[in-house]
């Protein structure tokens, strides 16, 4: 999605690069009269400082004349997302209230006026996970979840999705010439990335933002600058049937499924998404996904639900609803919120169910709670925008 670039509207904040495909670096180069035979250079350029070196100054771009340097700051930035607040974990974990610039296509319509997402960053020993939000808010109300008690408020633009990486990557010392922060856990040695994986599992329902979000995997996995495998990218949804197999087709990346019971009836409760796009909608849908394959196994989550959904008759259901999909199952254990209806299920239940699915042939990892503490665990996220941010109420058109 090309926006209308419009760079010599009347602003005092100058919109930012950071965070654009090449397609949108090429219109806003455009928007400043730049000859055309120029683009692709200056957008090769931009692109390799930008999200290979990680620079917030244009004066840093040593292979760019000093006049085209002057140009480019007079009508751009290289703005990153403003850190409101960090909280770290004491397992590590890192989670972030990002204040979003204001986006160039947003400037005559003054839509975005800081809107306030949330993000979080999950270190192991081999890998740096990086949970990113597609929505300001989310569409959906699944009851166990927090974000879902969030109205949404808009779609984050492609450009926003991106700049999540790229103010983390700046938090964690992920560039060339930077240091890791001196407090919390982030891996490091010999071609270890602080940020290896990313999950869209953030705010927001990503495949109800499908284009941004595509064209936002498109700018992460370019291999002359963020350069992130497709592989170590993984869209989670709630079961929109329509574009699951979409997805595969356009970028190939790994595929979750947030599915959290076997029957219709108790999903429609949990997930009220079900209603529209039933269990059988979204297990075809599965089976169709392109590239699915005991090498490319589908995600299924499964939140642990204490006496809703945790007995060992779900868990044969389960098993027998996957069988001829290449799946593992994700066992969450419920992390609480306040106002939360719902128990997290006794590990004995969990270590029963996890057996049943085990012995049927998938794995059945127990995902390890991470930043509880600190509300950054699955399905506790929820920014403050509804409260701080009312200006920024502008649903997308």
């Amino acid at each position: 999605m090309t926006p209308n670039f419009d760079a010599t509207a009347p602003s005092n904040i100058k919109p930012s690069l950071v965070g654009l495909s090449r397609a949108q670096m090429a219109a806003a180069l455009r928007a400043i009269d730049l000859p055309e035979r120029e683009i692709k250079m200056r957008v090769g350029q931009l692109w390799h400082w930008i999200y290979f070196q990680g620079v917030s100054d244009f004066d840093r771009m040593t292979n760019v004349s000093k006049t085209m340097r002057n140009t480019l700051a007079d009508h751009f930035s290289l703005s990153r997302p403003e850190v409101v607040t960090e909280q770290v974990s004491s397992d590590g974990t890192r989670k972030w209230l990002f204040r979003m610039p204001p986006v160039a296509q947003d400037h005559l319509a003054g839509k975005n006026m800081g809107a306030e997402i949330e993000c979080v960053y999950i270190p192991e020993s081999d890998r740096g996970t990086l949970c990113v939000s597609s929505q300001v808010g989310c569409t959906l109300t699944c009851t166990f979840c927090h974000t879902g008690t969030q109205k949404l408020v808009r779609n984050l633009t492609s450009q926003e999705i991106v700049q999540q990486l790229v103010a983390a990557r700046d938090q964690l010392g992920d560039y060339p010439g930077l240091s890791a922060p001196a407090t919390g856990f982030v891996p490091s040695g010999e071609g270890v990335r602080a940020v290896s994986n990313i999950v869209f599992m953030g705010m927001g329902e990503p495949l109800y933002n499908y284009d941004n979000v595509c064209e936002a995997i498109g700018v992460m996995t370019d291999g002359d600058g963020l350069s992130l495998s497709k592989r170590r990218i993984t869209v989670s949804t709630s079961g929109v049937a329509p574009e699951i197999v979409r997805l595969g087709g356009d970028v190939g990346t790994m595929l979750a499924i947030s599915l959290h019971a076997v029957r219709d009836d108790l999903r429609e409760t949990l997930v009220p998404l079900n209603k529209k796009y039933p269990i059988a909608d979204v297990l075809q849908a599965c089976r169709d996904y392109p590239g699915a394959s005991n090498a490319r196994r589908i995600t299924f989550e499964y939140v642990m639900l204490k006496g809703v959904n945790d007995s060992p008759k779900e868990a044969l259901e389960l098993v027998r609803l996957l069988k001829g999909i290449p799946a593992k199952i994700n066992l969450i254990p419920f992390n609480p919120w306040p106002g939360a209806k719902y128990e997290c299920s006794d590990w004995e239940t969990i270590e029963r169910f996890s057996d049943i699915v085990f012995n049927a042939g998938y794995a059945s990892p127990v995902r390890t709670p991470r930043g509880r503490d600190i509300l950054a665990a699955c399905g506790q996220l929820k920014s403050d925008t509804e409260k701080l941010r009312a200006r920024a109420r502008l649903i997308d058109q």
